[in-house]
């Protein structure tokens, strides 16, 4: 089976599932595991976002780039990879390829490729990613083990932190605007013994101003910007810290988004195992995973 990738989280599936030597193309985006780095790449960006803030980034999305225009595909390239099974979304325009576009291009090849759609909107959908992408693989019975071990896992997080206080907690999926992470994390959040603010399990979400993070009045706010890795983000902390009333925040946390919470692949568990550490000092994590911006939680 040749596989071919145009999504990040399932390129995580499709290393959980034990499939990543047959692998034969990625995005520019898929960066775990290591050995993917040596796996072709069919995608490009249409922007550098490194060069760019978090505002200007928002203005070329919402501007004249649209949607998939924000990517190109080497179809040559894909051609001669001559893939059995393309993986891809139709979830979010801005962070990949749509389906339709890649069915587009799939379409003109001289093959039978199957092209495979994951649209995961909750934490039980993300799992259930791994049952589909097994099936296709062939790969049913280890799908069904994997899945089983990240739902033990996601138990374990919630025996953890039962009976414990649950803090008030909005996450931060965009900085500028600001944006509330939507989809699975507020299922995160609760898993972790949080109580999300201001998205609801599954829901695509739209921006909020400040003055609704403030009369939300949260414990703890988490920064998780899509796409961004935390460094990047204390970078951008300019736009945060200038805000009325941002001092009087009780907690700030930066997190690693694209590694935990903003792909829709097995990571997430880890995501929720995170949060349960900054939110009730459960567990341990790594500093590159997650750390506090006044200082060692207290908890």
């Amino acid at each position: 089976m040749r596989i071919l990738s145009l999504l990040p989280a399932a390129t995580d599936i499709v290393a959980e599932l034990g499939h990543l030597p047959d692998l034969v193309g990625r995005t520019h985006e898929c960066d775990w595991p290591a050995p993917v780095g040596t796996v072709p790449v069919v995608t490009a960006g249409a922007f550098d976002p490194d060069a760019l803030s978090s505002k200007e980034i928002s203005d070329a999305v919402g501007g004249s780039h649209r949607g998939s225009s924000l990517y190109t595909l080497d179809t040559d390239l894909v051609a001669a990879l001559a893939p059995d099974l393309v993986l891809t979304q139709d979830l979010c325009d801005v962070c990949a390829l749509s389906y339709q576009r890649v069915s587009d291009a799939v379409r003109v090849l001289d093959a039978d490729t199957r092209v495979l759609s994951l649209e995961p909107r909750t934490l039980a959908e993300v799992l259930d990613c791994l049952r589909v992408v097994g099936e296709a693989l062939g790969s049913a019975d280890v799908a069904a083990d994997r899945i089983g071990t990240l739902r033990a896992r996601l138990d374990a997080v919630e025996t953890a932190v039962r009976g414990r206080k649950r803090p008030r907690v909005v996450a931060v999926e965009w900085l500028d605007p600001l944006w509330p992470a939507g989809h699975w994390v507020p299922e995160q959040i609760t898993t972790a013994g949080g109580t999300p603010l201001l998205a609801a399990p599954g829901e695509h979400t739209s921006p909020m101003t400040w003055q609704q993070v403030r009369d939300a009045e949260p414990d703890v706010v988490l920064l998780l910007p899509c796409g961004l890795a935390p460094e990047r983000t204390v970078a951008e902390l300019g736009v945060l810290t200038a805000l009325p009333g941002w001092s009087d925040l009780p907690e700030v946390w930066v997190l690693d988004g694209p590694a935990y919470f903003n792909r829709p692949g097995p990571r997430v568990v880890r995501g929720a195992e995170v949060l349960a550490h900054v939110l009730h000092g459960v567990g341990e994590v790594d500093p590159t995973e997650a750390f506090r911006l006044d200082g060692p939680s207290p908890r």
